[in-house]
């Protein structure tokens, strides 16, 4: 994904913040985290994706459409959050080649 990730309608520090963790490489990071921990926990909120894989949530929440269109992670059946009691989308890993698909 090569735009930076804010809005048209953000501030100037919003704008320079994207800059700063594109060009840092803090974003790759954080989108290889996010990617790994769907894939060990295939079938979680962003919520319980961040309490489980111990990042913080916003972060998780931010990279995962990101991962959605770069085609890494796609939607699950929406449930019942075991953190926020909410109905929320759950997030299924994009399998691979040979991969073996996993139950969510």
């Amino acid at each position: 994904m090569s735009h930076l990730p804010a809005r048209n309608t953000d501030p100037d520090t919003s704008h320079e913040a994207a800059r700063h963790i594109v060009d840092s490489g803090a974003r790759k990071a954080q989108q290889q985290r996010v990617a790994a921990a769907v894939r060990q926990h295939p079938g979680l909120t962003s919520r319980e994706l961040a309490d489980t894989a111990g990042m913080d949530r916003h972060m998780v929440a931010r990279r995962l459409p990101e991962l959605e269109a770069d085609g890494v992670v796609v939607h699950g059946a929406p449930r019942k959050c075991r953190i926020s009691d909410m109905r929320c989308q759950t997030w299924l890993p994009v399998l691979q080649g040979n991969e073996t698909p996993l139950a969510a």
